[in-house]
């Protein structure tokens, strides 16, 4: 195990691995620790987590116990929280590392959760790890990593407030002596109803561009002045049963060593977590799109109708062919951005590309495997029911695709190569 910070910059790459099937393939840039992580994650999944996901009655939440069993399990392969630093419980793997690891943890509904991988922990420990003051560290990072705390990232609001524009953010923090006061309403807390503790955006200055005059509070979901109005009824959710709750702070007050991060730089310490849990998103969501086409291939194979198997027809085979290669592009345009992370470099709009293609391939490809395996894919005998549903959330998940698209097409409208127009005959107005 190293002892090197979360997402830091790899320090060698590896020849190939095996992907989340078990197969080779080329990825070139997975160093030898990334694929020895990734191939731990995969006997733990095929050996321990996906016989329990089978063995759960359709539709059931998984019981705390189950959950515990599964962590021990994970510290027992060696893949419990591999991102986090070994100075807080984790393995203290770098950030391209462990990429790999979380797409074979994807495979299940439960392996990030067996592996304290799934969001939106994972997202706020690395936050914590990032700007969190060594006491802030002590108090919630180690137990968040232990899974004795479960958190909530508390940024959405309802209109109109932010959505998919955070300038919006109408959720206000005013100091008063040594503490903040706390006033707003948030909604889509992912993990809120359960949640102990709460990472709340605020706007701490008024006045401030649109785009700063924000901070981030940690928020113990117990503080006087914080009340759950509800888990709003929603589609997802797994046998893990997350919640997405609405949430409203009445005058809620927090101490001075609440903040966390930089006070007005509440926007910056937002992209900070939300780049690499995108990245991650994807990865996880490639691991279940790709468990998805393995059943649907499975059943194509067994699946006999009109003079021969399903996997005998030239329609299945070309949708599984484009499907496997898209996932295998998606997979690499991920990596390709996290390498830039990795080396400290500019990757907004890569970040933006990859979130935006890997959710239309992952929605894409699961709903190929439903077509394919047809009426029994909307039984609940098989996982694919629960992908489906899963997976649309992710097109808005962490920004919706409209969101990425103007990223990235604001960057291809910066500049354009008037040059290339020269040839053009233009109106002689003389």
């Amino acid at each position: 195990m190293t002892g090197s910070r979360p997402y830091e910059t790899p320090h060698c790459c590896g020849s190939e691995m095996r992907d989340a099937a078990g197969t080779r393939s080329s990825m070139h840039t997975d160093s030898e620790a990334a694929r020895e992580l990734a191939d731990r994650t995969r006997e733990l999944m095929e050996e321990v987590v996906l016989p329990i996901e089978r063995d759960l009655p359709p539709g059931a939440t998984v019981s705390e116990g189950t959950v515990t069993e599964l962590r021990e399990a994970a510290r027992e392969y060696g893949v419990y929280a591999p991102q986090v630093s070994g100075a807080y419980g984790g393995l203290g793997h770098d950030f391209r590392t462990v990429l790999p690891a979380f797409e074979a943890a994807g495979r299940s509904l439960l392996g990030p959760t067996a592996m304290r991988v799934a969001a939106p922990d994972e997202g706020n420990m690395h936050l914590l790890e990032l700007v969190g003051t060594p006491l802030q560290k002590e108090e919630y990072l180690r137990p968040l990593v232990a899974g004795e705390m479960r958190s909530g990232f508390s940024m959405t609001e309802p209109t109109p407030g932010a959505g998919s524009d955070p300038t919006m953010i109408r959720t206000t923090a005013e100091r008063d002596g040594d503490e903040w006061v706390i006033d707003g309403q948030k909604w889509w807390t992912t993990q809120g109803v359960e949640a102990d503790l709460l990472i709340v955006l605020a706007r701490t200055d008024s006045d401030a561009h649109p785009y700063e005059g924000c901070s981030l509070f940690l928020v113990p979901a117990e503080a006087p002045g914080v009340e759950v109005v509800r888990n709003i009824p929603h589609i997802g959710g797994g046998p893990r049963g997350t919640s997405h709750a609405e949430i409203r702070y009445d005058g809620v007050r927090v101490p001075e060593e609440h903040l966390l991060g930089t006070p007005n730089e509440g926007f910056t310490h937002v992209q900070q977590r939300l780049g690499p849990a995108r990245l991650t998103h994807c990865m996880r969501y490639a691991g279940m799109a790709r468990r998805a086409l393995d059943i649907a291939v499975a059943y194509a194979d067994e699946r006999a109708a009109f003079g021969g198997t399903l996997a005998e027809k030239q329609q299945p085979r070309f949708e599984v062919a484009e499907a496997r290669t898209r996932l295998r592009a998606a997979r690499a345009l991920v990596r390709e951005t996290a390498d830039r992370i990795a080396n400290g470099e500019e990757a907004r709009v890569d970040v933006s590309m990859s979130k935006l293609f890997t959710a239309t391939v992952v929605n894409d490809v699961v709903d190929t495997a439903m077509q394919l395996v047809g009426g029994n894919a909307i039984a609940r005998d098989l996982p694919l029911a629960d992908f489906y549903t899963t997976a649309r959330q992710f097109r808005f998940v962490d920004g919706a695709d409209e969101v990425h698209k103007r990223v990235i097409a604001r960057e291809a409208f910066a500049h354009p190569p008037t040059e290339e127009l020269e040839p053009l005959t233009r109106y002689d107005e003389r």
